[in-house]
């Protein structure tokens, strides 16, 4: 499978080497600059992300520009390109890089919990728990006592100052340990010989520009860092 519509326009623009912004409707924006992206702005991700603990003050945007990037990947709106001057940050990451990142995200997420059902749900903490010893991360503490049953993953990422994808992590690992409130399952369908459907990937087209391993590995050592 293709990397989707926002990833084949981003594609398209790194061997072009363009240099603008490309909006994705009214979801975010990335932008561009010789091809590659400098820094991805969404909606539904705060900005300037939690910075961790340590001396580099890259992080913080490079953790928000990831987690902009990763939901706007996601994103079935039309890509809209406009050509311009330079706007976004130094750093220069290939597209390749931010695909890599999204795919270990959500293996990460489904490993947690397999329904991204509770991503976009208001956060609803239950009543009784069903167990006597409940060994919390930090991140999970913060958001159950602060979810008042109306704001989402996102939203609370935003209010606590914290990253997307780990209060969505936190939030599946809830909903593991039956601490929040699920629905039904959001699963895809079966087969019709009754197997489950087979995990949809998405394969980097060997045109692209490489992915950037070492920015990805700082990257995890950050998200871990932040748990």
């Amino acid at each position: 499978m293709s990397a989707g519509r926002v990833g084949g326009a981003l594609a398209a623009l790194e061997r072009e080497k363009a240099t603008g912004v490309l909006r994705v409707g009214g979801d975010g924006a990335f932008h561009v600059e010789r091809g590659a992206v400098t820094r991805a702005e969404s909606r539904h991700a705060p900005e300037p992300a939690a910075r961790p603990d340590g001396p580099d003050p890259e992080l913080p945007a490079l953790l928000a520009t990831f987690d902009a990037a990763c939901l706007l990947l996601a994103s079935e709106a039309e890509p809209v390109f406009t050509e311009g001057p330079p706007s976004g940050g130094s750093r220069r990451i290939t597209v390749a890089t931010l695909v890599h990142e999204r795919r270990r995200r959500r293996a990460v997420l489904d490993a947690a919990w397999p329904d991204a059902g509770v991503d976009t749900a208001p956060v609803v903490p239950v009543r009784r728990v069903g167990r006597q010893r409940v060994i919390l991360t930090g991140v999970q503490a913060e958001i159950l006592i602060n979810a008042d049953g109306l704001r989402t993953p996102g939203e609370l990422a935003r209010d606590l100052g914290r990253t997307v994808f780990g209060c969505l992590l936190a939030v599946r690992g809830l909903a593991a340990a039956s601490l929040v409130r699920t629905g039904p399952p959001d699963r895809p369908p079966a087969r019709p010989d009754g197997a489950a459907a087979p995990p949809i990937r998405e394969e980097i087209p060997a045109d692209w520009a490489p992915a950037d391993h070492d920015l990805l590995v700082r990257l995890h050592a950050a998200l871990v860092e932040l748990r």
